[in-house]
């Protein structure tokens, strides 16, 4: 088997046990559309490392948790709904990197690369962001694993409880931010939220606990990365999205299988 298609896969099946865990925090904090507005807020992390020569991962994740501290901030202060905070933040950071790029003469980017993701061009220097990041994020996120899983289920009962929400809400969004940094270069700033979400809630569908869950969608998402990289040899598709459809086609499977047997339980 050829190297490239070795360290591909390995960066993907990095991203899926990170991803797994994370992502079903998002899927049970309904903070989906605040993983769109980091992933969108990337392209401008993207253009702010080409501008100061630093490694794109950081830029992004500067940019990421700027972007996360500024949401949190507005979240307590501003007057409009939540969504539409989030909605102003995703579509205008994008447009701003995509404008910061096009000033950049003599710069020539690979903006679909960036958008669609491109896993077959990983190097060894991404696995190490990826596999790095990744044990700095699963290590903190089984730190604050108690405490951010109190506030999930009710933040006002487990404040009373001690439990000191805000900055374990910060953390919580400085490793989504993290993760982004480290899943760009795979499914792309476009797809990266999807890798969050897709298979957390395939897995929901039969588990019992969270810790339960967490397991599960990191195995979901190591399936979907290995099913799509086949298809994507097999049929000649564009990797990253193939490695969303075939997250998707897992999603609908246990959907299905937990609608057939409802009734048999019943």
């Amino acid at each position: 088997m050829d190297e490239f298609i070795l360290m591909a896969l390995a960066a993907g099946l990095g991203l899926a046990l990170v991803a797994g865990p994370l992502g079903s925090f998002v899927v049970w904090r309904r903070m989906a559309y605040f993983g769109d507005t980091l992933a969108h807020s990337a392209l401008l992390g993207i253009a702010l490392g080409f501008l100061f020569g630093i490694h794109l991962n950081l830029g992004i994740l500067v940019v990421c948790a700027l972007v996360a501290v500024l949401l949190v901030t507005l979240r307590r202060r501003q007057r409009l709904a939540s969504d539409t905070v989030l909605g102003i933040l995703a579509h205008s950071s994008l447009s701003l990197g995509l404008v910061a790029i096009a000033f950049m003469e003599g710069l020539r980017v690979d903006l679909m690369g960036y958008l669609f993701g491109d896993i077959l061009a990983v190097t060894p220097l991404d696995l190490y962001w990826i596999f790095g990041g990744g044990a700095v994020v699963l290590g903190t996120l089984v730190l604050i694993w108690r405490p951010l899983l109190a506030i999930t289920i009710h933040e006002e009962l487990a404040q009373v409880e001690g439990v000191r929400a805000l900055p374990v809400q910060l953390i919580f969004m400085a490793l989504v931010a993290l993760t982004i940094a480290l899943a760009m270069q795979i499914v792309g700033i476009l797809l990266v939220t999807s890798m969050l979400i897709i298979p957390a809630a395939a897995a929901r569908a039969f588990v019992r606990t969270p810790e339960q869950m967490a397991v599960a969608a990191a195995g979901v998402g190591c399936l979907a990365v290995i099913g799509g990289l086949v298809a994507s040899f097999q049929w000649d598709l564009p990797t990253g999205p193939t490695i969303v459809v075939t997250a998707t086609l897992l999603f609908a499977l246990t959907t299905s299988l937990r609608a057939m047997l409802s009734p048999a339980r019943a």
